[in-house]
């Protein structure tokens, strides 16, 4: 059997996105994730922070790696987001990865009442201060200083050695700006899911690019996509129950640009919704065409969706595959999740 590789030459590696649901329930579906052989699972940022299922996780499983994808950087102190890290890491044994991001002004300040700020300059921050933490917080630390942190460490006690001094730090971006910090300071590199297969492929000399500008080797960075999979031998079915989900991130005026630069700016402009609407997108899903969801959402058998994601592994280490998520039941989440995982599987089976 031909091995296949992901783009730096190595074994293609797959993810998964971890519902939150009780304890053995998301056992239950950890160890079906090591039995197909995911490499790790994710835990989502939706309000609440994504470490607490994640150290679930890795304390119901012994290979699979586990990591917050993302965790939002601006919602907590970068002190408390270093040792809840190193904490998921001990608790895993060293298979922890932290997911970061900086989500969107309108999140932060509407949601989470966080007072403006530029958002690069603080996630470069945050990345700073906490790869200081996880390296000297067990053997002392001098203060550190930025532009929104005085850090005098007052009181702080020593901690016990982490299980790594260095735990694995992955960006999430979905624009140029934030995309270059990933190659700048990261370990890894999240692509938003709004990346589709030919944005990811344009993509791959910027990349190279940037990576080249700041002294850096592509092996450097793990390159880890998040696809939208909606596996269903009925397409057309397949691509109604995802249109909410495309309608939903159409909506976001922030994304606009975005979606200007592949094409779509005018649908999306269609789709936008007003402030404080986002979680009901029954009103502009008939805006969405069959053509901009099979952009973003690979629908259809198992066969045909490999094939049509295959020119990500030009690009990317790995993948992580998701279902759409937006007005599906819990039957149909239920189906979308189990046809990722034969999908995984074939896969696998074929070598990659």
């Amino acid at each position: 059997m031909t091995k296949l590789t992901n783009a730096t030459g190595g074994e293609r590696r797959w993810w998964g996105v971890m519902p939150i649901l009780p304890a053995p329930v998301m056992g239950g579906i950890a160890k079906q994730m090591e039995a197909v052989g995911f490499e790790g699972c994710f835990s989502l940022q939706i309000y609440g922070p994504p470490f607490v299922p994640m150290a679930a996780v890795a304390a119901m499983t012994e290979q699979l790696k586990v990591a917050t994808g993302i965790a939002v950087a601006g919602t907590r102190s970068p002190v408390e987001t270093a040792y809840a890290a190193i904490e998921c890491d001990t608790i895993s044994q060293g298979r922890f990865v932290l997911g970061l991001g900086t989500s969107l002004h309108s999140a932060l300040e509407g949601i989470y009442g966080e007072p403006h700020r530029k958002l690069l300059t603080h996630l470069r921050e945050v990345v700073k201060i906490v790869r200081y933490v996880n390296a000297n917080g067990h053997k002392g630390m001098e203060p550190v200083s930025g532009e929104y942190y005085d850090l005098q460490w007052t009181e702080m006690m020593k901690t016990a050695p982490p299980v790594r001094e260095n735990i694995p730090i992955w960006i999430a971006s979905l624009k140029d700006k934030l995309t270059s910090l990933a190659l700048e300071i990261g370990d890894g590199l999240i692509v938003h899911a709004l990346w589709t297969v030919d944005y990811t492929a344009q993509k791959k000399p910027f990349i190279e690019a940037e990576l080249a500008r700041f002294g850096r080797k592509r092996a450097d960075v793990e390159v880890n996509a998040w696809p939208w999979i909606a596996i269903n031998d009925d397409k057309q079915q397949a691509i109604n129950d995802s249109r909410a989900t495309v309608a939903g991130y159409a909506g976001y005026k922030e994304y606009e640009s975005f979606f200007d630069a592949i094409g779509f700016g005018d649908l999306a402009r269609d789709c936008q919704l007003a402030a404080g609407e986002h979680g009901d997108v029954s009103g502009v899903i008939g805006k969405v065409s069959d053509e901009m969801v099979e952009a973003f959402v690979k629908c259809g058998p198992v066969d045909e969706v490999l094939e049509k994601i295959e020119p990500f592994w030009d690009v990317v280490d790995s993948l992580c595959p998701m279902t759409p998520y937006r007005n599906l039941s819990v039957e149909q989440l239920t189906s979308y999740n189990e046809g990722i995982y034969r999908m995984v599987a074939e896969a696998k089976r074929r070598g990659g």
